[in-house]
């Protein structure tokens, strides 16, 4: 029996939730998202709740059951409320800022990097050396994130690069003598 599959999704108010077809669609203040549904999982939608169970017994059906939960959790919070992943720039002479469509930034490279903001998507740099990535579409975010952070990834040494808050990186010791 699946952990996460058992339990029933909350709708919170002004979310709603409708099945066109085999796509869940779920629309709520911050826009809306859809999702197929797989033929092997059924959905109970009643008030204020979504229920997930698995068609049969097979390997399929089970593993979707909370596959399917955690996805429909995903969309229901963030048509209400959204994702963030806030990055911090660590480095002399490192620094981010949005520029009409694009983020620049200048990580010690000996150009700039300009990544164009995908749709649905907003990033906002409050200080140059942080980054705030907020959206609906939470594998969106995450994808946009890691892009950001592969340009210049944290290096083990000084701890130069672009991470996560709050993100713990493995130091190395230098040469020796």
């Amino acid at each position: 029996m699946s952990r996460v599959g058992k339990y029933p999704v909350t709708v919170p108010a002004g979310v709603t939730l409708a099945l066109q077809g085999s796509r869940l669609v779920a629309k709520g203040k911050l826009g809306e998202l859809s999702m197929p549904v797989s033929e092997s999982i059924e959905l109970e939608i009643a008030p204020g709740l979504v229920a997930v169970k698995p068609l049969g017994k097979d390997r399929r059906s089970r593993t979707m059951w909370g596959t399917t939960r955690s996805l429909i959790n995903s969309m229901v919070q963030g048509v209400s409320v959204g994702f963030t992943k806030s990055m911090e720039i660590i480095g002399t002479g490192y620094r981010a800022a949005v520029q009409g469509p694009d983020l620049v930034m200048n990580l010690g490279y000996s150009h700039e990097i300009r990544y164009p903001v995908p749709a649905g998507i907003k990033i906002t740099c409050e200080k140059p050396t942080a980054i705030k990535v907020e959206g609906m579409d939470k594998r969106q975010v995450g994808q946009v994130s890691a892009e950001i952070r592969g340009f210049r990834g944290p290096e083990p040494y000084k701890g130069k690069g672009v991470r996560y808050e709050g993100e713990q990186i493995l130091r190395k010791e230098g040469k020796k003598k």
